[in-house]
């Protein structure tokens, strides 16, 4: 009997941090980092909340890129909108199912249609973009309902390997908990995830131990410690269904992880990473060197959000084609 060929796990490690990205990242530290820290001295609930959901609506002043079309979709209790970035036609027979991140508890349509729109048009695909419920409309082991209910409509009209399943921070959790349920509930598989900076394991332990608690120019530990405790106290943290990283991950697609060097999420996507490998899932984990969480964000601006942006839509434009072959974006 043939065996298979083991999986291979691509590590594609992106040279030195610019100039722009180094200035970014110390006003990271000089301003948010500030702030974080006092957001989590305190409960995340209700005013703290509403600050946190404001945010969303603030940034509907931003507009996105020229050339951006979009057109909402209404679904039972959550919103959502089609986002055909620059030169992306009118065809929806392939498509991105984008989960927004925000830490479950901000962020929506308004704060990600710039950077949705960009990986729209890197891709030459167009996204939904999903406006799923969070905290505390709904608690946190149900938001994936939501991104679920959106895979399914997708394919009423389009078969799985027609669509990428795409999500940063909270949303690259999402990625993975909407890729596992529709597994085990039957569905097939999308023809691939992509996972900016994404937080897998709610279990802070191994997080809180490495050497990116200090690195990271956020200090992001304690608000996730503050989150966890606030929102995730009545469920076991070791749970496949809750901690994606713990999961059997057999059967999922191909996979694009990507991460800063020194955010204290590396550790998650690095871990991830290997566990997929093992479970014979095709692989590719970009590691960006000293790159704040999902510096992509900040599009034009820093030649490597440009560069990895680029790179997202070679592996969305392949994956689609069903020629991911492990080679790095």
């Amino acid at each position: 009997m043939t065996r298979a060929e083991p999986t291979t796990l691509v590590i594609d490690r992106r040279g030195t941090a610019s100039l722009r990205s180094r200035a970014v990242a110390a006003g990271v530290r000089g301003l948010l980092r500030p702030r974080l820290a006092k957001a989590a001295e305190r409960p995340l609930t209700g005013g703290a909340l509403r600050q946190a959901a404001a945010l969303d609506r603030l940034a509907g002043r931003a507009r996105p890129p020229r050339g951006t079309r979009v057109e909402p979709v209404r679904f039972d209790g959550f919103r959502a909108e089609w986002t055909h970035g620059p030169g992306v036609g009118q065809a929806r027979d392939q498509v991105i199912l984008y989960l927004h991140g925000g830490g479950w508890i901000s962020c929506g349509l308004n704060t990600h249609r710039r950077m949705v729109s960009r990986f729209s048009a890197a891709a030459g695909v167009p996204a939904l973009s999903v406006d799923y419920r969070m905290i505390p409309a709904v608690p946190f082991e149900e938001e994936v309902q939501d991104c679920l209910t959106a895979y399914r409509s997708l394919l009423d009209d389009r078969d799985a390997s027609d669509i990428v399943i795409m999500g940063d921070s909270a949303g690259g959790y999402l990625t993975f908990a909407t890729a596992l349920r529709a597994r085990d509930g039957g569905l097939p598989s999308p023809a691939a995830l992509v996972a900016l900076s994404p937080m897998l394991d709610m279990d802070l332990d191994t997080k809180l131990a490495h050497a990116n608690m200090r690195l990271d120019p956020s200090a992001p530990g304690p608000l996730l410690e503050r989150l966890v405790a606030d929102f995730l106290s009545h469920l076991d943290l070791t749970d496949p269904t809750i901690s994606p990283i713990r999961a059997d991950l057999a059967g999922l697609p191909p996979v694009l992880l990507t991460a800063g060097s020194t955010e204290l999420l590396y550790c998650d996507s690095e871990t991830m990473a290997k566990r997929l490998v093992r479970a014979g899932v095709p692989t590719v984990l970009q590691v960006w060197h000293r790159q704040i969480h999902v510096f992509q964000m900040f599009g034009p601006l820093l030649p490597e959000s440009r560069a990895a942006i680029a790179d997202m839509g070679a592996f969305v434009r392949r994956a689609l084609a069903g020629a991911v072959d492990l080679k790095t974006p």
